[in-house]
């Protein structure tokens, strides 16, 4: 099958799909995704998180269960084509920054390395410009609902708002809240209700 074939059966997947893991797990092992740009989300597969967070292990199985989780919720943000590819894609980064320090997993800055890899991957398809500054904005600010409650000096509140919908960012922070193997749902709903109260105030 050849990659823009690819493309876009996932992006039709994604779109209209209760589940998107069920097609996105039996492609994985496809040949194109040894290929680039393919190669970027198998690679989630070879990646590993740290278990204390991510107790449903690799990148690839979160990812599986974030868009999910997106996927019955796309109907609540501003646009569903968007919010879903920013689902499947928001993790892209955590390969390449994903180290092993003092015996803890970490992927600092997976955000901003994953905005332009986010980027890379939607223009190797030909994407209109506006859908991909979308998608890449909404991968680049996916973890603010961290750095904004714990007043870290990552966060930066005033530039996202100007760059992604704070409604549709809220969303996708609580889909990846939710895509872990422990996830509490009243503990992630209600960091989501802070951080729109703390971005709104």
């Amino acid at each position: 099958m050849p990659l823009h074939v690819m493309f876009r059966s996932i992006d039709e997947h994604l779109v209209c799909d209760e589940k998107p893991s069920v097609f996105l797990n039996k492609i994985l092992g496809k040949s194109q995704f040894s290929e680039y740009p393919f190669e970027m989300m198998r690679k989630q597969a070879e990646t590993e998180q740290s278990p204390k967070h991510h107790p449903e292990g690799n990148v690839w199985n979160h990812t599986m269960l974030v868009v999910d989780e997106a996927a019955s919720r796309k109907e609540e943000s501003t646009n569903e084509r968007v919010f879903m590819w920013a689902a499947f894609l928001h993790d892209i980064g955590k390969p390449p920054a994903t180290k092993t320090r003092k015996g803890k997993i970490t992927a600092y800055d997976h955000d901003r390395i994953g905005e332009e890899l986010a980027r890379d991957f939607l223009s190797f398809f030909n994407q209109e410009k506006e859908f991909i500054s979308s998608v890449a904005a909404m991968v680049r600010w996916h973890m603010q609902i961290l750095y904004v409650l714990n007043d870290l000096p990552f966060g930066d509140a005033s530039k996202m708002k100007r760059q992604v919908n704070i409604q549709d960012i809220a969303l996708l922070n609580l889909c990846d809240a939710l895509g872990r193997g422990d996830a509490d749902k009243v503990l992630a709903m209600s960091r989501v209700e802070r951080f729109l109260e703390e971005v709104k105030g």
